[in-house]
């Protein structure tokens, strides 16, 4: 939703040259999914609230609500699109798992505990 790169050079110069060229090549290259994204969240069955939407931001793979201390997002997006998290909002707590792909993504939902709810998600790249 993370090379080593060694050389030995026979001059300063080589050297060189050759140290920036590993530094680049061992850096992490960002998640294509990183960014911001529009979530709705639409229950299908269970006495939840009809419909939330709200932004995540992707940043690493790693998935995160936007906005203030109202959700809790924590996840992850694999290199393949697929996502796997948690949405929770005071002591309820929603596992999620999908898909995002360019630009849109989809998939399902539910709740554990006292107020069982489930249903299905889609997503939008905003950023």
């Amino acid at each position: 939703m993370r090379l080593i790169v060694s050389a030995l050079a026979a001059g300063a110069c080589l050297a060189g040259a050759v140290a920036p060229a590993a530094a680049r090549t061992s850096a992490k290259a960002p998640n294509r999914f990183d960014g911001t994204w529009s979530v709705e969240v639409i229950t299908e069955s269970g006495t939840c609230d009809k419909a939330y939407r709200y932004g995540v931001i992707i940043q690493n793979g790693q998935a995160r609500y936007a906005g203030g201390g109202d959700f809790t997002v924590s996840g992850r997006v694999q290199p393949s699109g697929a996502v796997r998290a948690t949405i929770s909002r005071g002591d309820a707590a929603a596992q999620v798992v999908g898909r995002l792909g360019d630009g849109t993504g989809f998939g399902n939902w539910t709740t554990s505990g006292s107020n069982s709810c489930k249903g299905r998600w889609n997503a939008e790249r905003r950023g």
